[in-house]
């Protein structure tokens, strides 16, 4: 059993640190709103710490699961920044999904202090994480990988080492990528199913047994045909993640056309008031007509 720092304790977070907490790790938690951590305390013991350095001291592992790049640099640099309190070899596992460039920018400082980093996006979502069952692509030097891969294993279905400093992040882009074009031709299908006054069940059923089905329509078809889109990863954390391939894509020279129309789609959707809606909400722009 190791013990560990958790920074980060949103729908994500919270579920994957009381993993590691059940798993009998000495786990320390740091949020940037106290209550949370305060809530977490009382429903799975260990301890909780601000600043993160204060949370981190001591701790053979770091894992943090915020919001953006800004977020991420706010928990790990400057004098109250984890890497400040983290004992020499220790190990940053950072479970954001963030830019490639900031990774690789905060692997090189830890590398300049004698620790480890280890990029872990993950995906799955919030039942993901709740139920354990994860998705975790990493990048960073082996041996930190090693270090790391155990603990992840409490809370991941698969978990592998991509490559390099950055290589998690760019296999989390092919990720958010994929689901972006799967849930806009989703989308297209039930809408088209209405149009034509076809029942969205039957449609449903006969479909997924097919070529057409996908993780998507199995989990989400049904909700984006009753319009509720209060499940899953919300559309502003979305157009978060596909501005960060397009600016990628833009660095390697990939086409990503499908990728930037439905980010645009996104955006009609957020101006409809749906930023918090889940991204299966773009069946709700082509109800309206758009």
């Amino acid at each position: 059993m190791a013990k560990l720092a958790f920074l980060g304790l949103g729908v994500m977070g919270f579920p994957m640190a009381g993993h590691l907490a059940a798993a009998g790790h000495a786990v320390t938690v740091y949020n940037r709103s106290a209550a949370k951590a305060e809530a977490w305390v009382a429903r799975h013991g260990g301890a909780r710490a601000a600043p993160p350095a204060e949370a981190a001291a001591g701790a053979d592992l770091v894992l943090a699961c915020v919001g953006n790049d800004d977020d991420l640099r706010a928990v790990c640099l400057g004098a109250e920044g984890a890497f400040a309190g983290m004992k020499p070899g220790a190990v940053f596992v950072d479970h954001t999904t963030v830019s490639a460039a900031v990774t690789r920018a905060l692997a090189a400082e830890a590398a300049a202090r004698g620790l480890g980093f280890v990029d872990a996006p993950v995906s799955g979502g919030q039942a993901g994480a709740e139920n354990g069952q994860l998705s975790v692509m990493c990048g960073g030097a082996v041996e930190h990988y090693a270090v790391a891969e155990p603990v992840i294993a409490t809370y991941a279905k698969i978990c592998r080492r991509m490559g390099e400093s950055g290589a998690g992040q760019l296999t989390k882009m092919c990720n958010q990528i994929a689901i972006a074009g799967v849930v806009q031709g989703l989308a297209e299908s039930l809408h088209f199913a209405e149009s034509a006054g076809l029942s969205i069940a039957d449609v449903v059923e006969v479909i997924s047994q097919g070529a057409a089905g996908s993780w998507q329509m199995s989990n989400r078809a049904a909700t984006m045909a009753e319009g509720r889109f209060d499940f899953g990863f919300a559309v502003d954390w979305m157009r978060k993640d596909l501005g960060i391939c397009l600016a990628a894509a833009n660095e390697t020279g990939a086409s990503l056309p499908v990728t930037a129309l439905v980010d645009q789609f996104y955006k009609d959707v957020q101006k409809m008031g749906g930023g918090r809606w889940d991204t299966s909400s773009l069946i709700a722009r082509l109800r309206r007509g758009d």
